[in-house]
Order: structure tokens, then C-alpha cells, then sequence
């Protein structure tokens, strides 16, 4: 069956994958090998070294762009990493404009470490796509978007984006890490790039650190692929192996994190002591129907703040929360809760944050697949 045509659940378990030839082995086996035998010069099998191409990774980078709707995919060391790539393919010059909320290791990277190589970066709240044009020029080559965003949860509309950017002859990438290609797949929307934290909810499991970029250009592809090869922050064979087998439950998963996203959202928004919860499903959220055009759900990332917006009520729940786990990272199994002023996006200052919303007392939430009455359990006796 051409894999196109597949229903979402069976491309993430068949795309990009076969049987071993060797042995019939239905899983992937893991390549743990660094060079491959030539049987004479300028002749091999497809493979020459373990940083160009990995036949376990191979599979894996076939499996992504599949369920992504793309052509082509390549897996990095980590979501980083794939960001590492895209903005190497910019020249001194070239302006992005991004949006003004996101994780802060992309804000990192953008202003730390590609912004003193002439590269200009404009942060824009993008709730509204028509302002993005408001700061394009002849020199704007990737508008780059999240949505939802870390960790605010706005709704950014791909689509407008993407006339945007077709209008100033600029790419359109989209992280879709928050979303996963089960809820968005921004490619079908207008979008020239995805990036994906693969670490999160691919994954799935917080076992792995791994990027992953999707794209349907055969030019731009080529250039991910030479910048892949040549920086060499390629992923490695048993990581791949265990995200293929994430990647296998991935629409299961998914829909148990948007059912007990929805019951906690819900319960926070009721709770006394809770002023602000940031969730896309809420009729009230301000891009809503936005949302319910490209999303087919709405997740399981929330966040919140407390009434008077106190740091120290924060770091109090987040001493006495016992399911929920206090750690960096998102998109498990298990559920997490995190303080982005102090973790997360510690690496944006104080006023940027504060202009976007990320204030003190907003905590943000991983909801993961747990029975949900033990996770509110968890959540009002860590309240109280």
C-alpha cells in the first residue's frame, strides 16, 4: 500500500520500514557500525559512513517525513541541532522573523550565536499573522514560527503565515514539536520546513535527545543534507531505534495526552486560586477556531498563572507536587511540571519575558498519559 494513502496509525508503524533481509526481523535492526565494507573502489551498497547515512537512521528520517506528509526528513542530535541546520543555510544579511514566544534555547541560539554573524532577528507577536509582514523587507529569508508556542500556548495561523512569507519570497518553517504531526502537519498548511524536538513527544519516552527537520523542496533538501553531513551533529543508530519504536504508539499516546489535557485544563480554569490557564481548546482562547482549523486536537501542554502572580506561590506547588515530576523537558509518557522563568526560558532576560507574558508565577505543565484522577488529585493537594 503506497504509504501517502495510509491512515495516520498505520504510516507510524509501517513508513519507512521492512523487514530485515537478512533474517526477516520485523523490527529496525540497530546499525551500530561506523564504516561499511566496499567490495571494490567507488562501489558500496547504498552506505559509506555512519555520519553521511545509517540504515536504522535512514529508516527513521523515511518514517518522520512520512508522517509528516514530506519527502524528505533528516534526523540531528537534538532539536537544536536541527535549528543549527536551517539557520546555516541563511547568508550575513538575511533577517528572521520569528516569534516572540518561544523556548528560549531557540532565542539562545538566534541571539547568541547567529546574530554575530550578521544575521538580524525580529521577535513579533504573531497572534495576529498580518503583523508578521510589518517587519519583512527584501532581506527577510525565514519567518519562523511555533504553534502552540512554549510555553504560552498562542496559535499562530500557518497559513497566513505562509502567504507572508511567499509574499517576500522568504521560507516558512514551523516548529511542530508541541502539536506532533498527529494533531498538524504544517507542510499540507503552506509551510516549507518542520522541525521537530523529536526528545518529546516522538519519542516519547525521555530516553532519547534527537532533532528532526521535514521538508517536500528537493533544493532545500539537498542543503539540510549537505549542512547534516558536512557539521556532522547527526543522531545516532540505537536513538534512532528507540524513536522508531516511540514513533510506533505515537496516535495512541496522543490522543490519551489531549484527553487528560482537556479534564486539567478544565479543572484549573475552576480552581479558586488559578488566574490565567493557557490551553488552546478553550472557546475563549483568542485563536480558538484558529486552532480547530489546523489542529485535530489541542494537546496535552498547559499553562498557568496564580492570582497576584506570586513567584514564591509557584515554587510552592512545585514542592509538593508527587506524580507530576519537577524537570526540564515535555512529551513523555509521565507528566511534568516545569518553572519556565527559572528552567525553560531562564535564557530570555527578564523584560523580553515579561513583554510576552512569561511571568512569575506561570508554571507549565507536560500532562502525560497517567490516570488523569490521579493527576488532579495530584495537582489540588499540591494546590492547597
Amino acid at each position: 500500500m503506497e504509504e501517502r494513502k495510509m491512515k495516520f496509525g498505520t504510516k507510524a508503524i509501517h513508513a519507512g520500514v521492512q523487514p530485515d533481509e537478512a533474517t526477516g526481523a520485523i523490527m529496525t535492526p540497530i546499525y551500530q557500525t561506523s564504516t561499511y565494507v566496499q567490495p571494490e573502489v567507488g562501489v558500496n551498497k547504498g552506505y559509506e559512513y555512519s555520519r553521511t547515512q545509517n540504515p536504522t537512521r535512514h529508516a527513521l528520517e523515511k518514517n518522520i517525513a512520512a508522517i509528516e506528509n514530506g519527502n524528505f526528513g533528516a534526523c540531528f542530535g537534538s532539536g537544536l541541532a536541527a535549528i543549527d541546520c536551517i539557520l546555516k543555510m541563511l547568508n550575513p544579511g538575511d533577517e528572521v522573523v520569528s516569534t516572540n514566544d518561544l523556548y528560549g534555547g531557540t532565542y539562545r541560539i538566534f541571539r547568541t550565536i547567529f546574530e554575530k554573524y550578521g544575521i538580524k532577528f525580529h521577535f513579533v507577536g504573531m497572534e495576529n499573522a498580518d503583523k508578521i509582514g510589518d517587519y519583512c523587507n527584501e532581506n527577510t529569508q525565514l519567518i519562523w514560527v511555533e504553534t502552540p508556542t512554549n510555553p504560552l500556548m498562542n496559535i499562530i495561523d500557518i497559513v497566513a503565515a505562509s502567504k507572508v512569507a511567499k509574499q517576500y519570497k522568504a521560507w516558512l518553517a514551523v516548529d511542530n514539536t508541541f502539536a506532533t504531526p498527529y494533531l498538524q502537519n504544517p507542510l499540507d498548511l503552506g509551510a516549507d520546513i518542520v522541525m521537530h524536538s523529536v526528545t518529546k513527544y516522538l519519542g516519547g519516552h525521555s530516553d532519547v535527545v534527537m532533532g528532526a527537520l521535514v521538508c517536500n523542496d528537493e533544493t532545500i533538501a539537498k542543503e539540510i543534507y549537505r549542512i547534516q553531513n558536512s557539521s556532522g551533529a547527526v543522531t545516532a543508530p540505537m536513538d534512532s531505534f528507540l524513536v522508531l519504536r516511540g514513533i510506533k504508539t505515537l496516535h495512541i499516546r496522543m490522543q490519551r495526552h489531549c484527553e487528560n489535557g482537556e479534564k486539567i485544563a478544565q479543572f484549573l480554569a475552576n480552581h479558586p486560586r488559578i488566574d490565567k490557564v493557557y490551553w488552546p481548546g478553550f472557546e475563549t482562547h483568542p485563536n480558538h477556531e484558529i486552532a480547530k482549523s489546523q489542529m485535530r486536537g489541542f494537546g496535552g501542554m498547559i499553562s498557568f498563572t496564580f492570582i497576584g502572580n506570586k513567584m514564591e506561590d509557584a515554587l510552592n506547588m512545585l514542592k509538593k507536587v508527587e506524580v507530576f515530576a519537577l524537570a526540564e523537558s515535555l512529551g513523555g509518557v509521565e507528566s511534568l511540571i516545569g518553572h519556565p522563568v527559572k528552567m525553560t526560558h531562564a535564557a530570555i532576560p527578564k523584560e523580553e519575558r515579561e513583554k510576552s507574558g512569561i511571568v512569575d508565577s506561570l508554571i507549565r505543565l507536560s500532562v502525560g498519559i497517567e490516570d488523569v484522577d490521579d493527576l488532579i488529585a495530584d495537582l489540588e493537594q499540591a494546590l492547597k
